[in-house]
């Protein structure tokens, strides 16, 4: 597919400016340039960024978009790391954070009421006071509600809490030729007709733009309790998380790191963690009865395999030190090889959770074979890992190597019954891998795209309609061979 730039030209923009004012649209370079990128490895530069307030003038701008042929890519934090709000096809990138009510609380209900912009973070510290929060990613400090739901992220709080669209009961959005709609309901349950708010969760900007999300609301426990367990293989360590959910006993949280993952947090945090083969991260909430029982049954089933190191607390202060190391994994990993960038090559795939020994096992392999540093770690739980990779990017051998460990990973993870994404999403980084995964479902979502954005405008060449040729700019002085080449 070649790819056909939507620019917005200078009228299209001056007409922009008549409809959320000067003081909301930004043009000049320097802005621009940090609109290109997200937390992933792509860039592309838009042409105008434009800070909205209401549906109404997102609705105009759609209309306009439509009219004129330019594309319109909608950004929340610009936390994902696949390449969600990369601008490729230029045109104009809609700055949702501005959109950021709380519009309501209902207890009773067990529900509330946000615009798209709304942190996380925000949103469950409006909560706490009622006893209540939404489960969020990694990075909740800064991630958005409506990137949140578009993507539908999810963290280390998924096998027991669930995912995004286990909250989302309803929302307004505008469609891509300027209809503002509202989806779902106010209700728990609803089995009227097609579930259509649901269709939006996951869609990563390329049906409609979220402006307003009605969330179910989680209960906070009265208690939680955590435990690490240090195993001399991370083998051992990924059978010990397929045995705890088979006992069945749903943590909270259920992490594991491999030995490269556990060097790195201690070396960029002090944690003082038990250097091993792989370590686990284990987290039980609830009744504080129920806490009790289920920490004592993880505790005996990590002895069972095996488990050198173990440590128990129940002290806040050191559950919070503890997540925190664990948050800045990715960050860690930099610290440990200063001479070698942290690229999402291969990230993000899930496993079926019985399948997780073997997931963890074949990374190793994979890892030794290339002589390429892929430490696997994760929210082993839900089986959802993370490989991220540690390369020298301006070294084309290195980055050969590290692009055939990253098929043959993505190989095995489809082969044990997988997906080559578990929160972060398709975007740019994981298209190519799921288009062999969901080969049946692709001309499906063609279709309804078509039928919803016929003009193709909103967020254009993401997931179904991306192409290895877009990789024409990186954030990193990448040296491909031949037509690979990056700059």
């Amino acid at each position: 597919m070649e790819l056909a730039e939507k620019r917005a030209g200078a009228d299209s923009i001056n007409a922009i400016r008549a409809i959320v004012g000067d003081e909301r649209i930004r043009t000049a370079k320097a802005d621009l340039y940090v609109y290109g990128f997200d937390a992933g490895m792509h860039c592309n530069i838009p042409d105008a960024v434009v800070r909205p307030r209401t549906a109404e003038e997102i609705s105009q701008i759609l209309k306009l978009a439509n009219e004129r042929n330019f594309a319109v890519v909608p950004r929340g934090a610009g936390t994902a790391l696949c390449g969600h709000a990369i601008p490729i096809a230029g045109g104009v990138v809609l700055d949702l954070q501005g959109m950021n009510r709380i519009k309501e609380i209902n207890p009773g209900d067990l529900l509330c009421v946000a615009e798209p912009g709304v942190v996380c973070d925000d949103l469950n510290a409006a909560l706490k006071k009622y006893r209540f929060f939404i489960p969020g990613p990694a990075s909740s400090e800064a991630a958005t509600i409506g990137g949140m739901a578009a993507t539908n992220a999810s963290g280390d709080k998924a096998l027991k809490y669930g995912a995004m669209r286990d909250y989302v009961l309803g929302m307004q959005a505008v469609m891509p030729t300027g209809e503002i709609v509202r989806f779902g309901t106010r209700t728990l349950k609803n089995a009227s007709g097609y579930q259509m708010e649901k269709l939006f969760i996951g869609m990563e900007g390329t049906l409609g733009i979220i402006t307003e999300i009605t969330l179910k609301m989680a209960p906070l426990p009265e208690k939680t309790a955590a435990c690490i367990a240090a195993f001399k293989e991370l083998v051992e360590a990924g059978q010990t998380v397929s045995d705890i959910i088979a006992a069945p006993i749903f943590p909270a949280q259920l992490e594991i790191m491999s030995d490269i993952c556990v060097k790195a947090v201690n070396k960029a945090t002090g944690l003082g963690l038990p250097e091993c083969g792989g370590f686990l991260l284990i987290a039980c909430d609830g009744h504080p009865e129920q806490v009790k029982d289920e920490i004592r049954k993880v505790k005996e089933i990590c002895e069972k395999n095996k488990a050198f190191f173990l440590d128990f607390t129940e002290d806040p202060k050191r559950i919070e030190e503890l997540w925190k190391g664990r948050k800045q994994m990715l960050a860690s990993l930099s610290v440990l090889k200063p001479e070698f960038s942290t690229i999402m090559l291969a990230d993000d795939m899930a496993v079926p959770i019985s399948k997780v020994p073997d997931a963890v096992k074949g990374f190793l392999e994979i890892q030794d074979k290339y002589d390429i540093y892929i430490p696997p770690y994760g929210h082993a739980g839900d089986g959802n890992l993370h490989t991220k990779v540690l390369l020298d990017t301006e070294n084309p051998d290195h980055w050969h190597q590290a692009e055939k460990a990253v098929r043959e990973i993505y190989d095995l993870v489809l082969k044990l019954g997988g997906t080559v994404t578990g929160e972060h999403g398709v975007a740019i980084s994981k298209a190519e891998y799921f288009f062999i995964e969901r080969a049946d479902s692709i001309p499906f979502m063609r279709a309804i795209k078509r039928a919803l954005d016929p003009n193709n405008i909103l967020n254009p060449y993401k997931i179904f309609d991306w192409d290895k040729s877009f990789l024409h700019n990186l954030r990193y002085p990448v040296q491909l061979a031949g037509k690979e080449k990056a700059n």
